[in-house]
């Protein structure tokens, strides 16, 4: 799973800043929903403290939001957000094309090629969050061959900001399908270093239109 933060404690439990993370990104708890600090006491078997200490981290990264004398919801970007945030991520990732085509080996054009493959096969039987998972990996492999890191982590807290949960990434199966597609022409132009056309796909591929 991508994880937001140090997900793990001295004896080897995720702490409760990644239980609620992994419930937020199964859907359990959908962008908007409220998060009633007793009823995550109960669920996860953790003190007050840190159910709290866990809310506040997940609210640095925009995976939730805190609401003065009202409490802590799933963070739910308006259309405008989305947008915005939409076109600071074309920049970055058309931003570092020229370098990802300079840099990408034959070896990293067959790792990309399995990633886009797992993508696809689990579009027949994957879960949301596995299909979710295999997304970021593929585009985490992709941001990393530019050799930076920074911008890795950056790209990350964006696609939190605008949605904390997978069920919200694809409007419809037929968009499902056609990300696949997206992968697999992406490592095509990649393997074709037609940097123009790589750029005009990641565009269309972060749209979705």
């Amino acid at each position: 799973m991508n994880s937001l933060l140090d997900d793990s404690v001295a004896d080897g439990e995720p702490d409760a800043t990644q239980l609620i993370l992994t419930d937020i990104q199964s859907g359990l708890f959908p962008p908007g929903a409220w998060l009633k600090q007793i009823d995550l006491e109960a669920r996860y078997g953790r003190g007050r403290n840190e159910i709290r200490r866990a809310l506040d981290r997940l609210a640095q990264k925009r995976v939730v939001e805190h609401v003065p004398n009202r409490g802590y919801h799933v963070y739910k970007a308006d259309g405008k957000q989305a947008d915005d945030i939409a076109e600071i991520r074309i920049i970055l990732e058309t931003g570092i094309v020229s370098k990802v085509v300079a840099m990408a080996t034959a070896e990293d054009l067959r790792n990309l090629r399995a990633l886009a493959e797992r993508f696809e096969n689990l579009t027949l039987h994957g879960t949301v969050l596995e299909l979710y998972e295999a997304n970021l990996s593929f585009h985490r492999a992709f941001v990393q061959l530019s050799g930076n890191d920074e911008m890795d982590g950056t790209i990350a807290e964006l696609r939190q900001r605008t949605s904390s949960a997978p069920v919200a990434q694809w409007k419809t199966r037929a968009r499902i399908e056609q990300s696949a597609l997206e992968h697999h022409e992406m490592v095509d132009l990649l393997e074709a270093r037609n940097v123009n056309r790589l750029k005009s796909l990641i565009e269309r591929h972060i749209r979705q239109r």
